[in-house]
């Protein structure tokens, strides 16, 4: 049985778990590994997942890709962890995929950004209102890849199926001001990962999507629970030893000036090295070119001993 509206709420009150796609050499989907990465992130105290995410490569997916990757998380995990799992596309393919969601369980939709070339703010609205209401299971909106007003985040939080905004823009003074405009009962997720916690929290944010911590959940768990604690100093330093790791995903890799283009093997990198699947990529995305892996095993190393030194 999926959980309710306020159950999704307190469990966006944490640390957002992305499940990467594992593909073999065949760009086959290995859905078991999609399974064991999920057990692991459960056993190690995740709660929040999130299923066809961007990070799980949402758009070189098929539709029934979407829909078994989800049901593989589904399958794995026991009933009280919650499971989001993206939508988007025309308003009819996010009904179609919504109805699937629903009949394999899943707990809530993520509604991934928008990929219209042209926007308007108001049809933007009126397309969260109609997935609204082709389902009972809450929606969060994610908010990136364009700029839009305080006024539509305001108006955005108050679309009664809308449980939680994730916000992933770097805009610091937005992201309080969109807060401010909205209706207070919406949960506000920093969609940045670790690097935009502590100043985001500081805003308004309740809880934040994982970037090292989607193969080192210890260290965003330790992270939210220094944030929940006022414990700004320790909140700060955790952040601080995330920073190496994160700042590759920023990189353009060979042959391209696209940034954030070695963004998701960077994190499968991070998933093979903490002992989970990370797996092949698939088009459009490349793999990492042999300089930015050994880089990768570097950080990693680093990142392991600052948390072992963290952790004492």
């Amino acid at each position: 049985m999926a959980l309710s509206a306020d159950e999704v709420q307190e469990h966006l009150r944490g640390v957002a778990v992305g499940l990467l796609t594992p593909f073999d050499e065949e760009s086959e989907i290995e859905y078991k590994k999609i399974k064991e990465n999920a057990i692991s992130l459960y056993d190690e105290g995740v709660e929040t997942f999130l299923a066809t995410a961007n990070i799980s490569e949402y758009h070189s997916l098929s539709q029934q890709e979407r829909i078994a990757a989800a049901k593989a998380a589904v399958e794995a995990l026991p009933t009280d962890a919650c499971i989001l799992a993206g939508v988007g596309g025309s308003t009819a393919d996010a009904r179609e995929l919504v109805r699937e969601y629903e009949r394999i369980g899943v707990d809530a939709m993520m509604v991934m950004p928008p990929d219209h070339t042209y926007l308007h703010e108001e049809g933007l609205l009126e397309y969260y209102r109609k997935l609204g209401a082709s389902t009972d299971r809450p929606l969060v909106p994610y908010v990136r890849g364009f700029d839009p007003s305080v006024d539509y985040l305001g108006k955005l939080t108050r679309i009664e199926s809308i449980v939680g905004i994730k916000y992933a823009l770097k805009d610091t003074v937005k992201l309080g001001a969109g807060i401010e405009a909205g209706d207070d009962d919406v949960v506000w997720v920093n969609g940045l990962a670790e690097p935009f916690a502590v100043a985001y929290w500081a805003e308004g944010a309740e809880g934040f999507s994982a970037g090292v911590s989607n193969f080192r959940p210890e260290i965003g768990l330790e992270l939210f629970d220094a944030l929940s604690n006022g414990n700004w100093e320790r909140a700060r330093e955790l952040r601080n030893i995330c920073l190496p790791y994160q700042n590759l995903r920023d990189e353009y890799g060979e042959n391209n000036e696209i940034p954030g283009a070695v963004s998701v093997p960077v994190v499968k990198k991070g998933l093979e090295l903490a002992g989970l699947h990370g797996g092949e990529v698939r088009d459009p995305i490349r793999p990492l070119s042999e300089d930015l892996e050994h880089r990768a095993e570097e950080r990693y190393s680093k990142l392991d001993d600052d948390i072992a030194r963290l952790m004492e």
